[in-house]
């Protein structure tokens, strides 16, 4: 059955023109003592050796409910950047994110309590999705089975590895379904049979009508996970289309001997080009 027209879909996040720059403060050696940084406050005025990147520019799409959306791009694209937007972390400097519904996001860096054990962190990660105590219990073994982690769930979360802690964040994001769910990197740390669950993961939580905004350096899991790709360089977007289309043309440029395996073509949304932008 073919994917319904546009005009007839919900939107669930549109991006408008959006522009996003953040500071950075270099090593330069800030002189005058208190009374000039007392001065610098009340002035606003830039401290010494900072600047601004501008890490997006200009983009502009429109998400619909029930489509899993890969962000491809290479290091320092604003993919990244741009999930933050979505997620209500970062103001753009200029344009417009409007969301249907309440954003959340998960990254390899998603706050976890260090010192606490993972089923603490699971009943508190429950909690902040809006979880209530009886449906923490229902889910926890799931969340547990899910994450893969064995008795280490019992263990302070700061003797985890990496990998470990990706997978808990992941299943406590995922054992509820979120209008629109944001995941930057965080698959990337998982072995095969962790990503094999969150592929599945994925897909159900699309086809129950949620958006998936997934982040991934790993071409195989946009293709398998995801129904449409926007491909950013330079803060700007060169391709926005089916997963597949933009992975080919993306692997063309970026890395032509390394094509990954396409699975069977999906069709919908119509693919769009763009001439890519120096800086």
């Amino acid at each position: 059955m073919s994917e319904p027209a546009a005009e007839t879909r919900e939107p669930t996040v549109v991006v408008d023109d959006v522009h996003l720059t953040y500071r950075i403060v270099g090593k330069g050696k800030q002189r005058g003592g208190a009374a000039a940084s007392l001065r610098r406050t009340l002035l606003r005025e830039p401290l010494p050796g900072q600047g601004s990147v501008r890490a997006v520019r200009g983009v502009s799409f429109t998400a619909y409910r029930g489509e899993a959306i890969g962000l491809i791009g290479p290091n320092g694209s604003g993919k990244s950047t741009l999930l933050r937007s979505i997620a209500g972390l970062m103001a753009p400097s200029q344009g417009t994110v409007w969301t249907r519904g309440q954003a959340s996001l998960l990254g390899v860096a998603a706050a976890m309590m260090g010192g606490m054990s993972g089923d603490q962190n699971i009943l508190l990660g429950c909690l902040a999705i809006g979880m209530t105590p009886d449906e923490i219990i229902e889910e926890y073994d799931a969340i547990c089975d899910f994450a893969g982690i064995g008795e280490f769930v019992h263990l302070p979360m700061n003797t985890y590895s990496s990998g470990m802690g990706a997978r808990l964040r992941f299943a406590i994001a995922a054992a509820r379904t979120p209008d629109i769910l944001l995941i930057d990197e965080a698959l990337a740390t998982g072995d095969a049979a962790f990503r094999r669950r969150s592929e599945a993961r994925i897909r159900k939580l699309r086809d129950e009508a949620g958006t998936v905004f997934l982040v991934s350096h790993g071409l195989g899991v946009v293709r398998e996970s995801c129904t449409r790709a926007i491909w950013l360089e330079n803060g700007r977007i060169v391709m926005d289309g089916p997963a597949d289309d933009v992975v080919d043309a993306y692997q063309e440029k970026h890395d032509p001997g390394e094509r990954t395996a396409r699975p069977n073509a999906r069709s919908g949304v119509a693919s769009r080009a763009q001439e890519p932008s120096s800086v």
